[in-house]
């Protein structure tokens, strides 16, 4: 008995406290689109349908067109443009739990609960179930259900007709029941993945780590043998190649750490914990495996002021890490030498949120595809970067309730800006000298 309640606790914790939300189910600008227009035409194809080949008592053109006109909200240029982010998860949950659970029940309530209306019910349960969280979708049938069976009596209809409201009852809880077990059994399915991809991920990283770990050793023992009695130019030599090869080994290392993380994006970890902002920018950009001198010298940092935010430090340290990398990289591809102060990490509080801002004159990013670079898979790096780099960035920041946007030009540079909550859990905001 111990150890079932025990196992019940684990899976309540793991897949309905700690298991985040997905408002959207396989989100994609093209699936959205084909919902929006299937859901408007839907409407209007159902008005002719129950109003005109096969009446039903209380079809409603106003509501038709309301209902059509709701689902525009699926076609929105900024929830299609980045269906992931929070905000078009709220827009998409708003908008289905209007469509589906609302409006069916109200018109189930209207229509006395009739074969028609009956089967529509049971078809809207499934396909809810199919469309969002499972969590999600439950929560949205209890309220959405109550309050379509409010708005319809309150307009004169009734739950049931007068022949068989059990067996309504009974057909509506079965459809109800399989609903939530197939919600369930998706969720596993997803979570069952991820797991398996960490655990192919996890082998091959402890792969990689042991030959890395060698190459490391390699450069201490050329550092130790730039101190025998040797020449200085040759002492000078094997310090700048142990130093390259460590730095080489922790750049690996943080590609590794990276991509594990980037197989979390669905369960990032859920620290909480106060961030002082300055601290951690100038702890990365000191530890950043630069490839030479000259691109560490032309990092510059300046704090304006310093702010508390909560999340996790080792997942925004590698938010900081991958922009700055991205920033070199720009920077590289430009035709002139990177010179100090060419790329810039600001600290500052900015209408009340705390921001970070990393700016490099480098080639920018043309304006049409400034739009899609957060989409995962997608990268301006031709044949240099898997896409996951910034849309790791991203669900970092919205995870801590904060905004990542960018702002450039092409050719005269780009500025990345991460927005967040301040926190009064740390230090309180206060200026820094620059670095």
């Amino acid at each position: 008995m111990k150890n079932t309640l025990t196992r019940w606790r684990q899976w309540w914790h793991d897949d309905v406290v700690d298991a985040p939300f997905e408002p959207i189910l396989h989100p994609s600008s093209q699936r959205l689109l084909w919902i929006g227009v299937f859901t408007f035409a839907g409407h209007m194809l159902f008005y002719w349908m129950w109003a005109h080949a096969l009446p039903q008592p209380h079809e409603n053109l106003l509501a038709r067109l309301f209902m059509a006109l709701t689902a525009l909200i699926y076609l929105m240029p900024g929830l299609r443009r980045d269906p992931t982010s929070a905000s078009s998860g709220r827009w998409f949950t708003l908008a289905t739990w209007i469509q589906l659970p609302w409006f069916f029940t109200w018109m189930y309530g209207m229509n006395g609960g009739n074969p028609v209306w009956l089967g529509s019910f049971v078809a809207m349960v499934l396909i809810y179930y199919h469309a969002t969280d499972w969590r999600i979708a439950t929560l949205g049938l209890i309220t959405g259900g109550g309050a379509g069976l409010m708005t319809s009596h309150l307009l004169g209809g009734v739950a049931h007709g007068p022949q068989q409201p059990l067996a309504n009852l009974v057909v509506i809880g079965f459809a109800w029941s399989m609903g939530l077990m197939l919600g369930l059994s998706s969720a596993n399915l997803r979570r069952a993945r991820l797991i398996n991809t960490l655990s192919t991920m996890g082998v091959m990283a402890h792969e990689l780590r042991t030959p890395l770990a060698t190459v490391n050793l390699m450069g201490d023992v050329l550092r130790n043998l730039s101190q025998n009695d040797v020449g200085d130019a040759k002492r000078k030599k094997f310090e700048e190649l142990a130093t390259r090869l460590q730095n080489l080994v922790r750049s690996m290392n943080r590609q590794i750490d990276t991509q594990i993380s980037n197989a979390q994006l669905l369960r990032l970890p859920r620290e909480n914990l106060p961030i002082q902002a300055a601290e951690l920018v100038h702890e990365v950009v000191a530890n950043y495996p630069y490839r030479s001198s000259r691109e560490r010298d032309c990092v510059r940092v300046q704090v304006q002021q310093d702010f508390c935010f909560t999340g996790s430090r080792a997942m925004f340290a590698q938010v900081i890490t991958n922009l700055l990398k991205n920033a070199l990289h720009a920077l590289a591809s430009a035709s002139n030498a990177p010179q100090p102060g060419d790329l810039r990490v600001d600290v500052g509080v900015h209408h009340g949120k705390g921001r970070i801002a990393v700016s490099d004159d480098g080639i920018g990013i043309s304006h049409e595809l400034q739009s899609r670079i957060f989409e995962p898979f997608y990268s301006t790096q031709a044949g240099a970067g898997n896409g996951l780099g910034l849309t790791f960035c991203k669900n970092v920041v919205e995870a801590a309730h904060g905004r990542i946007s960018v702002h450039s030009e092409p050719g005269l540079g780009a500025v990345f800006m991460i927005d967040l909550p301040l926190s009064t859990t740390g230090s309180p905001a206060r200026p820094a000298p620059t670095a």
